[in-house]
C-alpha cells in the first residue's frame, strides 16, 4: 500500500498492511532528520523514514506559503508575533494582542486587520499539495480555529474572562472569526478538488489537569461552530481531524457527535484521557491520531522505552483499527534520533506480527 492508500483506509476502516504511522516534528527536530537522511527537502525526509505523512497544506495570506512557525512579524490576523529561545528550541510567541482593549462589540467593526478570503494563496497551496501527492502522501489542510484564534486577538486572560463576563463580545468577536474561515474553507476545498483530505481543525480546550472552559460555556460558544465547519466539511467530502490538547475528557461526547473522523493527539498522561478508556467508550465512533508520549518517552527515554510506549499505543488505540500512530503533538528539540526511529520500526513492525 503507499501511504496514503494506508491512511485513507484505516480512515474507512478498512484492512491495511500495518498501522500507520505519521510525525509531527518541531523545526530542529526535522533538521536533525534531513541531517540524518542526507534529504535537504522536508516531503523526501519522511519518504526515505518510510512515514505515512499526511502533509501539511497551508494557504498563505497572500505573502507566500504560510508557516506557523514563522518568525517575528504579524500573524494573518495581525497579531505580532516574536522568536524565543528555550534550551535547544526555538518558539514563536504572540505580543500585544489587537483586540486586548476593546470593550465594546462596535469596535470589531473598526479592527483593520480582520484577513480577507479572497487574498489567501491558493494556487500557492495547490503546488504544495501536488508535490505532496508526488510522494503518494495524503494531505491535511488548512489550520482553522475558533478559540485558539479569539485567544490570540483577544489574550488569554481576556478570552478566559469573557466566557463569564462578557459573552455577548465572545460571541461577535467569534462569529466574524467563523464566517471569514469559512469563506475561507469553501474556496480552498473548491479549488484544491482530491488534492486535500482532510481538514484540521485545531481548538485546545484543556489544561494538564483539567478544562479550560466548562461544558456549558462549550455548548454555548462552540458545539454549533464546530458542528457547522464539520458538515461544510463533509459536503465536499473530506474528513475532520479534530485537535485539542489536554485532560478534555468531559467534552469529547460533545466534540465527536459533532461530526469530527479524527481526533488528535490523545494526550493521554492527562486526567480522563486514559487510552484503553478512550478505545473502549469512543473507538467506534472516531479515528485516534497521535498517542505516542512527547512529553517524556520521545525524549528522555531510550529506544526500548518508546517501542514499549508505541505498542501501548497500537495495541490500546489500535486495538480494533482506527489508529493512525503519530508522536503525540510535534516532537521537540533534543529528541534523539534514534528514539524517532524506534517509534516508526516499532509500527512497521506491527505488520510483521
Amino acid at each position: 500500500m503507499t501511504p496514503r492508500e494506508r491512511i485513507l483506509a484505516t480512515i474507512e476502516r478498512k484492512p491495511t498492511d500495518c498501522t500507520p504511522v505519521d510525525l509531527w516534528v518541531a523545526p530542529e527536530v526535522l533538521n536533525s532528520l534531513r541531517e540524518h537522511t542526507g534529504h535537504s527537502d522536508e516531503l523526501a525526509v519522511y519518504h526515505q523514514l518510510g512515514l505515512d505523512k499526511i502533509a501539511w497544506v497551508f494557504p498563505g495570506d497572500g505573502s507566500g506559503r504560510f508557516d506557523p512557525n514563522a518568525g517575528n512579524g504579524k500573524t494573518m490576523w495581525g497579531v505580532p508575533t516574536r522568536m524565543m529561545q528555550a534550551g535547544h528550541a526555538t518558539y514563536q510567541e504572540f505580543g500585544t494582542p489587537p483586540l486586548g482593549d476593546y470593550d465594546d462589540i462596535a469596535q470589531l467593526d473598526d479592527y483593520a486587520l480582520w484577513p480577507d478570503a479572497a487574498r489567501f494563496d491558493y494556487a500557492g497551496a495547490r503546488q504544495w499539495a501536488q508535490q505532496a501527492r508526488s510522494f503518494q502522501f495524503a494531505t491535511i489542510g488548512p489550520w482553522i480555529s475558533h478559540f485558539e484564534i479569539y485567544c490570540q486577538m483577544r489574550g488569554l486572560e481576556n478570552a478566559l474572562m469573557d466566557i463569564a463576563a462578557d459573552p455577548d463580545f465572545l460571541d461577535a468577536a467569534l462569529d466574524r472569526i467563523d464566517a471569514i474561515q469559512s469563506a475561507m474553507l469553501e474556496r480552498f476545498l473548491g479549488e484544491m478538488g482530491d488534492l486535500i483530505d482532510i481538514v484540521f481543525i485545531s481548538d485546545d480546550m484543556g489544561t494538564q489537569e483539567s478544562l479550560l472552559i466548562s461544558p456549558g460555556s462549550w455548548e454555548r460558544h462552540f458545539r454549533g461552530r464546530l458542528k457547522n465547519w464539520c458538515d461544510l466539511i463533509h459536503r465536499h467530502g473530506k474528513k475532520v481531524l479534530y485537535h485539542t490538547d489536554g485532560a478534555v475528557r468531559p467534552l469529547l461526547a460533545g466534540i465527536i457527535n459533532c461530526g469530527i473522523d479524527i481526533l488528535n493527539p490523545i494526550q493521554h498522561i492527562c486526567p480522563g484521557m486514559e487510552r484503553a478508556a478512550l478505545q473502549r467508550d469512543f473507538g467506534e465512533q472516531v479515528i485516534f491520531h497521535g498517542g505516542v508520549d512527547n512529553q517524556k518517552v520521545l525524549p528522555f527515554g531510550n529506544a526500548d522505552d518508546v517501542r514499549r510506549e508505541t505498542r501501548a499505543c497500537i495495541d490500546t488505540l489500535g486495538r480494533d483499527g482506527g489508529f493512525i500512530c503519530c508522536s503525540c503533538h510535534n516532537v521537540q528539540a533534543g529528541t534523539p534520533v534514534e528514539n524517532i526511529l524506534a517509534m516508526i520500526d516499532e509500527v512497521k513492525q506491527s505488520g510483521r506480527r
